[in-house]
């Protein structure tokens, strides 16, 4: 039997961001996602903190000093910023823009702080995933295991989950990571649905002209 050719309806891009309380394993999620997913791209934070063990410069952050940060959040050239700890964090806005102009989408690894400020300047852009632990234990659990960071940061991480899990309702979807499988399918599940919304297939037009031409 022949079969029609199909091709892909030209899209925009989406800005996805997943958020959650450190430990919480919105890492291994989206590092989970990136590996797989080719259509989908990491946004590269500016930040002033210090490299962790094992993070390469340009591709887990662009480490740079606080006058370099500083200059980028006056001239404009950042959509997003936040001071987490002590330190600051930011989205160059060059890169995501291109991304999004040639259908690819872009993961954004941040806060609530940066994801109110991402919904200001881009809210037709943004799908906004946060992600729970399945009990305070599990999470205190997760941080001593990680080993990254002391004792003392360990307590302050845990203080400050309470204040990041009260703004889960300013997201549109939550998913409470009870395990890596089920939450990694429920993540996809929302990707896919919100690539087909029609607002976002800007080939759509075209396609429905062309087709109710040849009916």
């Amino acid at each position: 039997m022949n079969r029609a050719k199909t091709f892909p309806i030209e899209r925009r891009g989406l800005l996805l961001v997943i958020s959650s309380p450190s430990g919480a394993g919105k890492t291994t999620l989206t590092r989970r996602l990136l590996d797989s997913d080719p259509s989908i791209t990491m946004s590269v934070s500016v930040t002033t903190r210090a490299p962790r063990p094992g993070e390469v410069d340009g591709k887990d952050y662009l480490f740079i000093s606080m006058e370099k940060f500083n200059a980028m959040r006056d001239s404009g050239e950042l959509l997003e910023w936040a001071e987490v700890f002590g330190n600051c964090y930011g989205t160059p806005k060059a890169p995501v823009q291109a991304s999004l102009a040639v259908g690819r989408d872009v993961l954004f690894d941040i806060d609530w702080q940066g994801t109110q400020q991402l919904a200001q300047v881009m809210p037709e852009d943004l799908v906004r995933i946060f992600i729970l632990p399945p009990s305070a234990e599990a999470l205190q659990d997760r941080l001593i295991r990680r080993a990254q960071d002391s004792v003392v940061t360990v307590a302050k991480r845990m203080a400050e989950a309470a204040r990041e899990i009260s703004h889960w309702a300013e997201y549109d979807y939550v998913i409470v990571n009870h395990d890596l499988e089920t939450s990694d399918r429920e993540i996809r599940a929302i990707l896919e649905a919100e690539r087909l919304k029609r607002k976002r297939r800007t080939g759509l037009t075209a396609f429905v002209r062309a087709l109710s031409e040849k009916l």
